[in-house]
């Protein structure tokens, strides 16, 4: 249950901002389709939906409300070409959900014929709208070029638009353009700052290279201690780089407290990932038997065995 709410976290704005027209609700009234799907009521939130678009055949938010349990298979049977009819009826009547979604398949070839230029238009009129994701995209479509060369000064504005919207990904993507001066004016500073928003999103691979930069003072203070503590966050989430890094430092007491058993836990998970490191073999191989089975066990523990 918990899954599916998360996934149509987006559709709390779509559903509230329905069309002014919508006659099934009276002033004041609360918004029966998506309180039922907030509370996992799936079939009922469907058929609240179906009720708003009886009475209002423009309410684009329950057509992509529609969709997306279609699309899921919750509350209606999974059939992906209804999901596509309904999300294609909400993005002619403007909804940004449903064009950022539609435009996605486009660009994908997922349900649709790949069309670059058709998933651009549906972008740009859900960027329009302040869509995050479709300015993202829109800045991905400018990276790639599709025929034509990459335009990094319109990458670098719309990863700009779709960060200042809290889109995490958009923010890490305009910190590499910083880093490399593609786009913008080369800035390391400018790549450290917008890298740290992307990291405070939750952004995995941004609190990684922050972590990374932290430590390095690459553009920042340097601060091993602060970057210890990114890369740690980033291992606990079996990212095999940082743990690499942490095990790295571990051993050699930078910005921790020096404690071979946990690096060489870190260096294990790592390893068991494809990320070897002839320094950490060796720094692991120097282990005393009883500080093995420690790692052993701190392994099982991590692992949940």
């Amino acid at each position: 249950m918990k899954r599916h709410a998360a996934r149509f976290a987006f559709l709390a704005a779509a559903v509230v901002a329905a069309s002014p027209a919508c006659a099934i609700l009276a002033p004041g009234q609360p918004d029966l389709a998506f309180g039922a799907f907030q509370r996992g009521y799936f079939r009922t939130a469907f058929d609240e939906a179906m009720k708003r678009i009886d009475a209002d055949s423009h309410d684009a938010a329950a057509m992509t409300l529609v969709a997306e349990l279609y699309s899921s298979g919750v509350g209606a049977p999974q059939k992906r070409d209804e999901a596509m009819r309904w999300y294609k009826l909400a993005a002619e009547a403007g909804d940004k959900n449903a064009q950022y979604v539609l435009g996605n398949a486009f660009m994908a070839g997922d349900g649709e014929k790949k069309d670059v230029a058709q998933a651009r238009a549906l972008f740009e009129k859900a960027a329009a709208q302040d869509h995050a994701g479709a300015w993202f995209n829109l800045g991905v479509i400018a990276l790639e070029g599709n025929g034509v060369a990459s335009d990094f000064r319109l990458a670098a504005a719309d990863f700009r638009r779709a960060a200042d919207l809290g889109f995490a990904d958009a923010a890490y993507s305009l910190a590499l353009l910083y880093r490399e001066g593609k786009g913008v004016e080369k800035d390391r500073t400018q790549a450290a700052q917008w890298m740290l928003r992307a990291a405070q999103a939750d952004f995995l691979a941004a609190q990684v290279e922050y972590g990374i930069v932290l430590f390095n003072g690459d553009g920042v203070p340097a601060d091993e201690a602060g970057g210890a503590r990114w890369l740690l966050r980033a291992a606990n989430r079996n990212n095999p780089v940082a743990q690499n890094r942490i095990a790295r430092m571990l051993f050699a007491g930078r910005g921790v407290k020096p404690d071979h058993v946990e690096a060489a836990k870190w260096a294990i998970l790592s390893a068991s990932a494809g990320l070897r490191d002839p320094w950490l073999d060796s720094e692991t191989g120097k282990l005393t038997q009883d500080e093995r089975q420690k790692v052993e066990t701190a392994i099982k523990s991590y692992l949940g065995k």
